[in-house]
């Protein structure tokens, strides 16, 4: 069996967990009890023994597929000489309260309704527990079905039987006929549930929480369609933000270079809080705030979490092939042992913004953050492992340079909004600006003609398109405009397409194109003036979309979609772009938002 493109599956989620459904209708992801659990349907990863759960009308391989309007409920149309079929595939939510503003019904809903003819439906519910390595055994119990030892269960109007590790449910449906499976992965409700009211609960929830934004500026569509997106990949009970759903999709089809992204990286917290003010959506702004700071009790801090704050170890799963049969396939994620400056950047940024948007930064959460800042004040000469978790030696990262001085300006202007005039301060000034004079000594190299990687390196590195984006310097800063113009001499693999680096990192083989930097290429030319080029790049990008308006983590040179999926950052960097790319005729509300001005 072959594997479809990455980009070809669509997304569920209840912000709890998330499911990928193949363009076949067959769910091969989805992990229990929430988004780093364990992965019941693992076929994404091997087409053998992975877990699935199979929807199939006979005589149509695959139906034309669509989201609902603002919403992540997806519909199906199978078409057969015999009849039509309606199919609506999603987690189901509900609306919350302040604590949890979703509610996740911990159900996955598959509704069939024939519109015309007759339809032969098949269901196949085969889940393997411990990432694909054991089948489950069924029990019937007070009419549902569950499998042992993992907290699925499964009811349906329908009759089904168990084969092997297998639950099958056949039926031959007519015109005006509706069917359901609900999979449930928590305690069994007390009363049947109506997937009727289900679907419209969902819809509307989804849809009231899209209706908060109005932004109907530049690239509106795609800017709700992400919002949404990253509004999935928020867990919750915390309200972190994974970087995908999915572990192991591989940067390099056939390689080694497969990661868990099943956590919460902090490299773009301050893009996002400031995304989730600017579209409306301030309550879960705060509570993301709120989670940043959570895990700031540390002397010092990692560059990603687990969603309930926490970090595990990094093993492989041998028993699994690997999607397309990269190996190894991994969960867990050894960067959470690295050491990486630009973290406390980008906390301290997130912190900044949500004090000049609010003013509720407490007494004792500043207490926190301000010893990062002294971190920073003390340790910023040192080398680290980069934001790019190159997993070699330390060095001088010109981006973790870039991201120190962050640290240091937010705290200091952080210290200024609180009224803090203690002595540190003075001392976090001094540093801030050595900081600053040193990346323009020896992060800029004026043979090459451009920042560059890290200090005495030639490389290129499309992390240096931040400088501006967080006012280190003006974007229209000839060092500026010529580190643009190198990145994308040396970078660019197609129209738009910028690979993080060409260094050698120490893993064989070469990845795609980073989304990220692609669409951070187009702010970083709105802020240098270049408007019409940066709109050019954004319709190269958005071209290069999924069939659903999804993204992954990296393209292939022809367009083929690679590494985690759907990816977070890739669609809050789209987000950004459009939204600069609206303001791009106010420069002034162009540099206030990359000083992080308030506006």
């Amino acid at each position: 069996m072959t594997y479809p493109p990455i980009d070809s599956y669509a997304f569920l989620s209840d912000t709890h967990t998330a499911a990928l459904v193949a363009a076949d209708g067959a769910v091969e992801w989805f992990c229990v009890p929430h988004f780093a659990g364990d992965a019941v349907f693992a076929r994404l990863l091997d087409r053998q023994v992975g877990g699935v759960l199979d929807l199939s009308v006979a005589g149509c391989p695959e139906p034309v597929r669509r989201y609902l309007p603002d919403t992540l409920v997806l519909e199906s149309r199978y078409v057969t000489p015999d009849g039509t079929a309606l199919v609506h595939d999603f987690l189901a939510v509900a609306p919350g309260d302040d604590a949890q503003p979703l509610r996740a019904d911990k159900l996955l809903v598959r509704r069939v309704t024939v519109e015309q003819g007759t339809v032969r439906l098949t269901v196949e519910v085969r889940p393997r527990i411990d990432h694909g390595a054991r089948e489950v055994s069924w029990e019937h119990l007070d009419g549902r079905w569950r499998a042992v030892d993992t907290p699925l269960w499964v009811g349906s109007d329908l009759p089904g039987e168990v084969t092997g590790g297998a639950l099958r449910v056949e039926a031959e449906l007519s015109a005006g006929q509706t069917a359901a499976v609900l999979l449930g992965y928590g305690d069994d409700p007390t009363e049947p549930a109506d997937p009727d009211e289900l679907l419209r609960r969902t819809c509307r929830t989804w849809q009231a929480w899209s209706a908060r934004s109005d932004h109907t500026g530049f690239g509106a569509d795609a800017v709700r369609h992400s919002a949404l997106v990253l509004r999935g990949l928020s867990f919750d009970e915390t309200g972190a933000l994974i970087a995908a759903p999915t572990t192991s999709l591989p940067e390099v089809i056939g390689g080694v270079r497969n990661w868990d992204y099943r956590f919460a990286w902090h490299r773009d917290a301050a893009l996002l809080l400031l995304a989730l003010f600017r579209l409306g959506h301030a309550e879960e702004g705060r509570r993301y705030l709120h989670f940043l700071i959570s895990i700031c009790t540390g002397e010092l801090l990692t560059p990603l979490v687990g969603i309930h704050g926490r970090t595990g170890q990094e093993r492989e799963l041998p028993h699994l092939a690997g999607y397309a049969d990269s190996q190894p396939v991994r969960i867990g994620n050894e960067a959470a042992e690295q050491v990486q400056f630009d973290t406390y950047g980008h906390i301290l940024d997130a912190a900044l913004a949500y004090q000049q948007l609010t003013g509720e930064l407490t007494k004792a959460q500043w207490a926190l953050l301000r010893r990062h800042v002294d971190v920073m004040a003390d340790r910023w000469h040192e080398p680290d492992h980069g934001i790019w978790e190159v997993r070699g030696p330390r060095q001088h990262y010109v981006n973790a340079k870039v991201m120190t001085w962050v640290c240091l300006d937010r705290g200091i202007r952080l210290a200024e909004l609180l009224d803090d005039r203690t002595a540190e301060v003075d001392r976090w000034r001094a540093a801030r600006d050595a900081v600053h004079a040193e990346v323009l000594e020896r992060g800029f190299d004026p043979q090459v003609g451009s920042f560059v990687m890290t200090y005495g390196s030639t490389e290129l590195d499309a992390s240096l398109l931040r400088i501006p984006l967080v006012g280190f310097l003006p974007g229209d800063d000839p060092r500026m405009l010529a580190t643009i113009d190198r990145v994308r001499e040396e970078l660019e693999v197609g129209p738009g397409l910028l690979r993080r680096y060409r260094a050698d990192d120490g893993l064989p083989g070469e990845e795609g194109a980073f989304l990220l930097c692609s669409f951070e290429l187009v702010s970083a030319l709105v802020l240098a003036g270049r408007r019409e080029e940066a709109r050019t790049v954004f319709d190269q990008l958005s071209r290069y979309a999924g069939p659903l308006g999804l993204y992954s983590e990296q393209l292939a040179p022809d367009g083929t979609a690679l590494g985690n999926y759907p990816q977070a950052f890739t669609h809050l960097a789209l987000i950004e772009a459009a939204l600069n790319l609206d303001d791009a005729g106010d420069r002034d509300a162009l540099h206030a938002w990359a000083d992080r001005g308030g506006s």
